[in-house]
């Protein structure tokens, strides 16, 4: 990941959090049910989860209590605006934007000398089946304060209140009271530290939960599409719920969601996009076996690009320009359809939300398009970071290279 790292695109906005921090944070930790982490010095992103503890607990999603029962940890106002890294659910950077927007002043006050554990409460204390996730409506998002500042604040304005009765500012026990407290926590007489919950609405999401599930809303009718089969066949038990429920990889998914209109795909529009570039060089990139020139440069180089691209076994270059070999011959005569000419997964990664369909669906719907079939490098790393680092890892050097070089122009 070095050459990601000194591009800025691995993980390039994390807090550092080393000191006083690493005690609040592994109290946050305790107080949610974890343990602690043995690191003295680790960094953390908008919503508290930290790659280097990750690691360390061998558990990349170590601030859940099962799948039902997500968490967060916020100990500086500089989570305010970072990226969530590791969302388990698509709505999880939007949350945490909801609590600074209502709560970004209290919350710079209260992380001066206190750190602040989330709880993410959608009502279900835990999944049983999979078609659970239908259960999404509204997550109430609570807040809880280490060491129980809030108590210890109401203990301290009711000693004052005692103090100031009768002869008691004689008595040397509460005096020792007092002082002992505030001495441990400060005067938090005045200090406005109630945090009230903060309520979610969900509409159509991801979420890791089951191996992964996009639960689509509103529209014709619910479509749930997972990523894992051995969830989906479980699913499809259910006799129960009114819902359309498929598999990642059934072409019958994409069919339905072009028939309600969800997404769409124009080839003679598409053809003259960046992406589709992009998609074809991925193509022939994948389909070179042995290179005496870098990957880079024989993807950027047309010269290069069409020599290699003749060098290339027959039904590999067939695959790479099946796209404008069938529009080439739909201008000849119309009785050509497209599954007879263009590759299947090359096609399906050439689609993209519907015109008609609402921005706010967009994102989550070019997720669920890029883990159909991931060939556009650029909107892999855009809409699903998890994934772009693992293939990424896959790659060699100079493929690498090309792809740095196109999703740091396209940033």
């Amino acid at each position: 990941m070095q050459k990601l790292q000194l591009a800025n695109l691995y993980r390039s906005e994390l807090i550092p959090i080393s000191g006083k921090l690493v005690e609040r944070y592994n109290k946050c930790l305790v107080k949610l049910g974890f343990t602690e982490t043995k690191l003295t010095t680790f960094s953390i992103d908008g919503i508290g989860w930290s790659p280097e503890i990750a690691e360390e607990k061998e558990d990349l999603l170590y601030l859940n209590n099962g799948d039902a029962n997500p968490h967060g940890i916020i100990i500086s106002p500089l989570q305010k605006g970072k990226p969530v890294y590791v969302s388990f659910h698509t709505f999880d950077r939007d949350m945490m934007q909801q609590v600074f927007k209502t709560h970004g002043n209290k919350i710079n006050d209260i992380t001066r000398d206190c750190a602040i554990c989330l709880d993410f409460d959608q009502s279900i204390d835990a999944f049983y089946e999979p078609l659970d996730v239908l259960k999404y409506d509204k997550v109430s998002i609570h807040f809880h304060l280490i060491d129980n500042l809030d108590t210890i604040q109401k203990e301290q304005q009711q000693l004052v209140e005692d103090f100031k009765k009768e002869n008691n500012f004689i008595d040397e026990n509460l005096q020792k009271q007092l002082l002992e407290s505030a001495l441990k926590y400060g005067d938090l007489r005045t200090r406005d530290l109630e945090l009230h919950q903060l309520q979610y609405t969900t509409n159509s999401f991801f979420t890791k939960a089951f191996g992964g599930v996009y639960l689509l809303r509103d529209f014709i009718k619910d479509i749930i599409v997972f990523e894992d089969e051995k969830w989906y066949k479980e699913a499809i038990k259910d006799t129960v719920h009114d819902v359309l429920i498929y598999h990642i990889e059934q072409p019958e998914l994409m069919d339905k969601l072009r028939s309600h209109d969800i997404i769409e795909c124009n080839l003679d529009r598409v053809v003259e996009t960046p992406r589709y570039d992009r998609i074809k060089k991925y193509e022939l990139a994948k389909s070179i076996d042995k290179a005496q020139h870098p990957i880079k440069d024989i993807l950027n180089d047309k010269l290069l690009f069409k020599s290699y691209l003749n060098k290339i076994d027959i039904d590999s270059r067939k695959r790479v320009m099946s796209v404008e070999r069938y529009l080439e011959k739909l201008e000849t005569s119309n009785q050509y359809k497209i599954a007879d000419i263009v590759d299947e997964k090359l096609f399906e990664a050439l689609h993209q939300p519907h015109s008609s369909i609402s921005a706010k669906y967009h994102d989550l719907l070019w997720k669920l398009l890029i883990n159909v079939s991931s060939k556009d490098i650029l909107f892999l790393y855009w809409y699903d970071k998890e994934q772009f680092y693992k293939t990424y890892d896959t790659w060699d050097d100079s493929m690498k290279d090309w792809v740095i070089e196109t999703i740091s122009n396209n940033i």
